[in-house]
């Protein structure tokens, strides 16, 4: 397959690292792929993933990379759900585009998914529910300052994370967690008054509550198609791409 502008598009997950090849309008060109997130990760350990699952891949011309934590010019500077120890700045777009030996962009991950199906008309929120809480806000398809709302309080002291996450619906189970994702629901729905809310996420099956005719779900197949937006973005949006370094 000659690469033709086609993209790496990989989801980093908190259980799943996953990637396909995605033309420039955001079609799969390959099957999805997926890999075990590592336990105790580190970016080492998350690379080496990100390498098993670029071999044997078709070719392509650069590389666009969600991730769960707070993102800004391709630096990781927060992942609590990932690398829990975290401590300073990873600069975690370029190492991944030294590996792999093409240009970088790497954002949140809700906000890649977000890119990927959202209509782009009005005023929209795209929240993934996984081992922890993504959110993505988006205004007429454009991205707005990423917010790390996972970790604002939500309930007795507690965020987002620790309320919906995947360890809250284990403990609590699917009945008490269903209970906390309706009042998430409409806490949301009066602090943004979106025109649209997006749900995906791995836990979205899970989701038993009457949505309204604006709620729509999604799946990480259709998110992952964010990447080529990404790229797409190019001359309108600011994004910094990771360029690898010379040898």
């Amino acid at each position: 397959m000659d690469a033709s502008g086609n993209i790496f598009a990989i989801d980093i997950g908190g259980s799943h690292i996953k990637g396909t090849i995605l033309n420039p309008s955001g079609e799969p060109q390959t099957e999805f792929k997926k890999l075990p997130t590592p336990s105790n990760a580190t970016a080492d350990a998350v690379i080496d993933v990100v390498r098993q699952l670029a071999k044997d891949m078709p070719a392509y011309d650069k590389v666009s990379v969600g991730f769960p934590g707070y993102v800004r010019n391709g630096i990781v500077y927060t992942a609590p759900n990932l690398f829990p120890t975290i401590s300073g700045e990873i600069p975690l777009g370029q190492m991944i585009a030294d590996m792999l030996k093409r240009p970088v962009r790497l954002v949140n991950d809700a906000d890649q998914l977000g890119l990927g199906v959202v209509s782009g008309k009005g005023f929209e929120l795209a929240v993934t529910l996984g081992t922890g809480f993504g959110t993505a806000v988006l205004i007429d398809g454009y991205l707005l300052p990423h917010l790390e709302l996972a970790h604002h309080p939500i309930s007795k002291g507690r965020d987002y994370d620790v309320y919906i996450g995947a360890k809250a619906l284990a403990k609590a189970g699917k009945k008490k967690w269903n209970k906390r994702m309706e009042n998430v629901l409409a806490t949301l729905k009066t602090v943004f008054n979106y025109d649209r809310l997006y749900i995906g996420g791995g836990n979205i099956d899970k989701l038993e509550v009457p949505l309204g005719n604006n709620i729509i779900r999604f799946s990480n197949r259709d998110g992952i198609k964010g990447g080529a937006k990404l790229w797409a973005l190019e001359d309108k949006y600011h994004i910094t791409t990771n360029h690898p370094a010379a040898s």
